[in-house]
């Protein structure tokens, strides 16, 4: 009965502590909470207080909203410290009760319950010695000791049972108190605190709300009033943004503006991260005078990319990008990739960009001169798309070798004073077309090719070996080869001075920007001693060929290394029985005074070659002489010789016809009669005989 009854009272104190500890979270949690409100209540005081030291961007000295603020700070304040009374008085009234409750009596039940159990063990343990004691073999000693150990273990375990039950009992009336006492403490800290409270909130302070509460009123109209007048300004924008959505534009609809002088927006930058690899970067780029700007997202200011005065700028085809235009520095020694988003946007900075190189922002009215600038490059270009109507009436002649000129650029492409300092009609022909492409095969007549069976549309061995015919360059002592983009061609008037290439880089370079003709074919140029060969990379077919001595003028430029081009003087074009000349310029990787130091090179070989040519020719022409007259003087000995032998037999058969006289007669008659019967062909045949 007695273990039964106490299963129950140690069941209820399990009860009691499961509940007791739930009870306790939940008053922790008031507490917690309470000191929160606390620190936050004084924090906001604090802040509101410091809102006259602020500083807003769009905020102006508001005198009236800072001592508004300030009011209500000292009423915050006021309520800070109610809230900070009432987190003490939780503390003492409310969470130390239940706290001295759970952490000491419920301890001590489950204390005691351990140590009652050990003692109920130790005494089960003693008995069951004790009854094991042997009746045959009795030990007094451990006799003894076993009874002492019984007495020992019941004692320990009735005193250890009487304090154990009694403190069961007292917990029935523990649990009353730990429940009402922090309940009680808790009512009382809330009656102190709308005490205090309903002592600071006095009719003064009611006014005070009221005035605040009618002007933030008046402030929602307004804000109401500017609300629904922005949205009927969004609704209009919309509808009249509507096109601008979409990236590309159609360019009818919103047609480029070719005359700026300045440009901003997004572009994606090429950035190479390999050999064959490369990257894109999204930023904001826009023009500064003559520089190019460009400035990532969160950065404060720009930074600057490339000096674009005097600069190039054209479109390229990137494989797997559209809108695509690169910007090389005077100097050729930098140049960018840049991305465009729109057909619209890509021609703008490509017009806005060519206007700066020329430096026309630096003029008083930028946009008018920029106008006219364009104006007149538009009048002077017609581009053409391939070489067919160009070269209908062309064909190829070999010229004899005139001297060739070389020089460097003193000006910059595309710069006002180049173009008001040079006459178009002196250096180009007029209504000339523009071609920008290359034409293949080979086999169609083109100007400068000689035209053979055993030529055209032949492929070089890309591994230098020997086929069934012999390559027309295998003599050759010079072979240099270079990568080069074909940029255009146009026929010229003059091949005498280097500006005639000067004004034809600049006409084809302004051509291809404003036709948006970005496409440029790749070819490698070999220069040989006898002839200059553009060849396709991929087929290594020959697509033209330049005989070297009618190359009369080369030039490079001399701040953008990579341009240069040549000029090749032909027979026949738009008039006949004259003489026309047309120049080839091309774009090359930082090459070009190495192509026209090459050219020149083979230039020079070929006039030595050609000397070495002429003075083998002329001694062969000697030695022909010596040999012929040689062969006269040894026909003439042997006449000699052989009228000496006839002088000498006719001396030897002058002395024997004296003696064989009269056997002659007789032979001779004889002759005679047979010489008779033979008849006339038959006396022919004898006179030959003899």
């Amino acid at each position: 009965q007695t273990r039964s009854l106490l299963g129950v009272f140690e069941e209820d104190a399990a009860a009691i502590s499961n509940y007791i500890n739930q009870l306790f979270q939940a008053m922790h949690r008031i507490y917690d909470a309470q000191n929160e409100l606390s620190a936050a209540t004084h924090l906001t005081s604090k802040l509101l207080k410091e809102y006259e030291k602020q500083r807003f961007p769009l905020g102006g000295d508001d005198e009236v909203m800072t001592s508004t603020l300030q009011q209500f700070a000292k009423v915050i304040d006021e309520l800070s410290s109610c809230h900070a009374v009432l987190s003490t008085q939780l503390a003492d009234a409310m969470m130390f009760p239940i706290t001295q409750f759970k952490e000491r009596d419920l301890k001590e039940i489950l204390t005691l319950k351990e140590v009652f159990q050990i003692a109920s063990n130790d005494h089960d343990a003693a008995i069951t010695r004790y009854s094991r004691l042997s009746k045959r073999k009795e030990n007094e000693k451990i006799k003894a000791e076993v009874t002492e150990d019984v007495y020992t273990s019941r004692k320990k375990q009735h005193q250890t049972m009487m304090h154990y039950f009694c403190a069961l009992n007292t917990l029935q009336y523990k649990k009353k108190i730990s429940l009402l006492e922090p309940l009680l403490g808790y009512m009382q800290a809330q009656i102190s605190f709308f005490k205090m409270g309903s002592e600071n909130l006095t009719e003064q302070l009611e006014e005070f709300l009221t005035n605040i509460g009618t002007s933030v009123q008046n402030v929602r109209r307004e804000m109401d009033c500017e609300v629904e007048n922005m949205q009927q300004t969004i609704e209009d924008l919309e509808v009249a943004s509507d096109p601008l959505y979409l990236p590309d534009p159609d360019p009818t609809k919103f047609p480029a503006h070719r005359n700026l002088t300045r440009k901003a927006g997004y572009l994606n930058a090429r950035n190479k991260t390999g050999l064959v690899s490369s990257s894109w970067e999204r930023q904001f780029y826009f023009t500064q005078g003559g520089n190019l700007m460009s400035q990532a997202r969160g950065d404060v200011a720009g930074g600057l990319v490339m000096d674009i005065d005097n600069c190039s700028v054209m479109a390229v085809d990137c494989e797997d990008r559209r809108y695509c235009f690169q910007i090389t520095s005077f100097d050729g020694k930098k140049s960018s990739i840049l991305q465009a988003e729109s057909k619209k946007d890509y021609e703008e900075w490509i017009c806005t960009i060519n206007n700066i190189s020329k430096q026309i922002y630096l003029s008083e009215n930028p946009e008018e001169i920029a106008a006219r600038v364009n104006q007149s490059a538009l009048e002077a270009v017609t581009p053409s798309p391939s070489f067919q109507q160009r070269h209908e009436s062309m064909r190829p002649a070999v010229q004899s070798r005139p001297p060739a000129a070389r020089t460097s650029s003193t000006g910059s492409l595309g710069s006002d004073s180049a173009l008001s300092a040079l006459s178009l009609d002196s250096l180009v022909a007029p209504d000339t077309p523009i071609q920008f492409d290359i034409i293949s095969p080979v086999s169609e007549d083109l100007p400068g090719q000689a035209k053979s069976s055993g030529q055209s549309g032949r492929r070089t061995n890309p591994f230098g070996e020997s086929g069934g015919s012999k390559p027309e360059t295998e003599d050759s002592i010079l072979h240099q080869l270079f990568i080069v983009r074909f940029l255009g061609s146009m026929e010229v008037k003059s091949d005498e001075s280097p500006d005639v290439v000067y004004e034809t880089m600049r006409q084809i370079l302004a051509a291809r920007a404003i036709h948006n003709v970005f496409r440029m074919t790749e070819s490698h140029l070999l220069v040989t001693c006898d002839c200059l060969k553009l060849i396709d990379p991929q087929t290594q077919v020959t697509r033209l060929r330049f005989p070297l001595p009618n190359v009369v003028l080369y030039a490079t430029h001399q701040e953008n290394k990579r341009l240069f081009g040549f000029v090749l003087r032909t027979s026949g074009g738009r008039v006949e029985s004259r003489q026309t000349s047309i120049c080839y310029i091309f774009e090359s990787n930082n090459e070009g005074e190495k192509i026209c130091d090459s050219v020149g090179l083979a230039k020079q070989i070929a006039f030595h070659a050609e000397l070495d040519r002429k003075a083998s020719e002329k001694q062969k022409e000697i030695d022909r002489v010596k040999e012929k007259q040689q062969k006269e003087l040894n026909k003439q000995k042997q006449i000699e010789k052989d009228l000496e032998e006839q002088s000498r037999l006719i001396a030897a058969s002058g002395r024997s016809n004296q003696s064989s006289t009269e056997g002659q007669f007789v032979v001779l008659s004889s002759s005679q009669s047979e010489d008779s019967d033979l008849g006339e062909d038959g006396k022919k045949k004898r006179e030959s005989e003899a």
